[in-house]
């Protein structure tokens, strides 16, 4: 006998058989009857067939998947003062942050020379490390004697109202806490008397400070005297972040400018004025005001935004209304900044993202094994990539598959699961569908 391939086989056999029709009660027990007896016959005839259908490999099951889309955060800019100038220079956030050749990400204003006030103290200690250096940041280095004429600047300056600290006669101090005391309290005295023991005249410092000052590629920075008092001692933002960068490499300078306080022999407890460092980050670098509108802060920070390195910065704000509100608008643009990195969850654990079905009729859920979230910056595009296979087993919690999530420079991942029973085919099944056997 033939060894029928499927039911419609069983179903022709029946056709053929012969006997009544089958349209009435009687022949159709008749027929079933003979059916029954076909059936019979085949196994007994056909036990090799039975083993087989039993034991054979069954079909791989239809993975049915989709990765769904994920909508990318909220959009976020810096927020830059609207009066004045201001830049922000980041380095770090690679695939995340676009920025121009210079590193800047956001400035505002036209970028014309401003009077630096104070900042320009950053450039007399610069120039005057330049010529005496330092061999670390701890190093006192030579000893300054300050002259009666030195002593004399603490009255000069007192009657210009300008910030001043006490210099008593036959001072010697380090050229360390010399620098230490024009920095932190922004000292005009200590600038002029540092600037004249490093050149021996002040005329001869600004030379001096001219000549490096073109060396460094700032040209359009314009310096006339050591302290910034007169408005004449301009730059731009451009300049002052190159100034930004050469003082935050500069070892003595950065330990100083990160500095809140220190106790100076003969001028006392000197403190910093930059009230922000710590804030956000911040760890300099140099303040200054000549008042009616002109504040300024040029500053680094390290940022933490929650990626994998801080954000390296250097900001520069110029033209600042008051003091405080100077400081208001680097603590706006830094928060900005960091609030625009955020967490975008791309899966939760049990999101169902496709079905699993077999030849015999069961069906179960794919879902995700675990939930993830993507820190991002702004609205960065969130890409999803998933593959999946069939399963080896039909058990519940196998793992089917992969998918992962990437926006910008980083990516997260979770394992696609089945979840429900696949249940077994029946041995009816097997026998009646040997044609999807293995």
């Amino acid at each position: 006998m033939t060894t029928p391939d499927t039911l419609d086989d069983f179903a022709g056999l029946l056709d053929d058989a012969p006997g009544p029709t089958r349209s009435d009660g009687r022949a159709g027990r008749i027929a079933l009857l003979v059916f029954l007896a076909i059936v019979l016959a085949v196994l007994g005839t056909g036990g090799g067939y039975v083993w087989w259908a039993s034991a054979a490999a069954l079909p791989a099951p239809t993975v049915t998947s989709r990765a769904p889309a994920v909508a990318p955060g909220p959009a976020a800019a810096v927020a830059m003062p609207g009066t004045g100038q201001a830049v922000l220079a980041v380095s770090g956030g690679d695939g995340f942050l676009t920025t121009d050749g210079n590193g800047v990400l956001a400035a505002s204003g036209d970028g014309s020379p401003l009077p630096m006030a104070s900042v320009t103290k950053l450039i007399t200690a610069l120039v005057v490390l330049d010529a005496h250096p330092l061999a670390s940041a701890t190093d006192p280095g030579p000893t300054i004697a300050f002259s009666e004429a030195d002593t004399d600047l603490y009255d000069q300056f007192y009657v210009r109202d300008a910030v001043i600290s006490r210099m008593p006669d036959g001072l010697r101090l380090s050229l360390h806490d010399s620098l230490a005391t024009m920095l932190l309290p922004s000292s005009a005295n200590y600038a002029v008397a540092v600037a004249r023991w490093g050149f021996g005249s002040e005329d001869a410092f600004v030379r001096a400070a001219r000549s490096w000052l073109s060396a460094h590629g700032l040209e359009n920075t314009r310096i006339v005297d050591a302290t910034g008092l007169d408005a004449r001692n301009t730059s731009t933002v451009g300049d002052l972040l190159t100034l930004g960068r050469l003082a935050a490499a500069d070892p003595t300078i950065a330990a100083l400018a990160n500095t809140r306080s220190i106790s100076v022999e003969g001028a006392g407890t000197v403190t910093n004025t930059n009230d922000l460092l710590g804030t956000l980050g911040i760890s300099g670098l140099k303040t200054g005001n000549l008042g009616d509108g002109t504040f300024n802060l040029l500053f680094t920070s390290t940022l933490d935004v929650g990626i994998d390195a801080p954000l390296q910065i250097v900001g520069v704000r110029l033209g600042g209304e008051t003091h405080d509100s100077t400081d208001s608008d680097v603590v706006r643009m830094l928060q900005s900044l960091k609030d625009g990195f955020h967490d975008v969850t791309v899966g939760t654990v049990g999101d169902e993202i496709g079905e699993i079905s077999t030849a015999w009729g069961s069906q179960a859920s794919l879902v995700l094994a675990r939930g993830e979230k993507l820190r991002t910056w702004s609205d960065t595009p969130v890409t999803v990539d998933l593959a999946t296979s069939a399963p080896q087993t039909y058990a519940e919690g196998e793992v089917v598959g992969r998918i992962t999530w990437t926006a910008g420079p980083r990516s997260a991942s979770s394992n696609v699961k089945i979840s429900g029973e696949l249940g077994e085919p029946t041995l009816w099944w097997r026998l009646t569908h040997p044609g999807q056997l293995g």
